[in-house]
């Protein structure tokens, strides 16, 4: 089942927009190896549990996956053919709201091919552009 928050404060929020670059979660921390997002977005909850599937298939046990985003934002929609007014939808589904240089995804006990093969996989499913992180700032 894809990733969604247990509860929230407010059902419904509004997009707002996603500017500037991230101040958190921007360096690798807990891994070896990093996917940085190199544009903002919102990623949903269905895309990370994907890209999760996809890693974890690759690595196969050799590794550790950490996922560094989750889902807390809802998206409403309209039901098809609808006409205009009566108000906002119901919420659809949940997304991760990602600004430029997010740490989306780390990778452990890796090498350093392994990790780009596996997040080659992994940045083939995400809708922004990404990039190969090292935790050791000389790689």
């Amino acid at each position: 089942m894809a990733l969604m928050p247990k509860r929230v404060k407010y059902r419904k929020s509004q997009r707002r927009r996603i500017r500037g670059n991230a101040t958190r979660g921007n360096r690798v921390s807990l891994g070896d190896w990093g996917l940085q997002a190199l544009q903002g977005g919102y990623i949903k909850a269905t895309t990370i549990e994907a890209c999760r599937i996809a890693a974890q298939q690759y690595i196969r046990g050799d590794g550790k996956l950490y996922i560094r985003v989750f889902p807390h934002k809802p998206v409403t929609a309209r039901p098809l053919e609808t006409r205009m007014g009566k108000g906002k939808g119901e919420p659809d589904h949940w997304v991760a709201v990602v600004k430029r240089g997010t740490v989306l995804f780390e990778l452990a006990g890796l090498p350093q091919e392994a990790a780009r093969e596996c997040f080659a996989r992994v940045a083939y499913k995400l809708g922004i552009p990404v990039r190969l992180v090292s935790r050791l700032p000389g790689d």
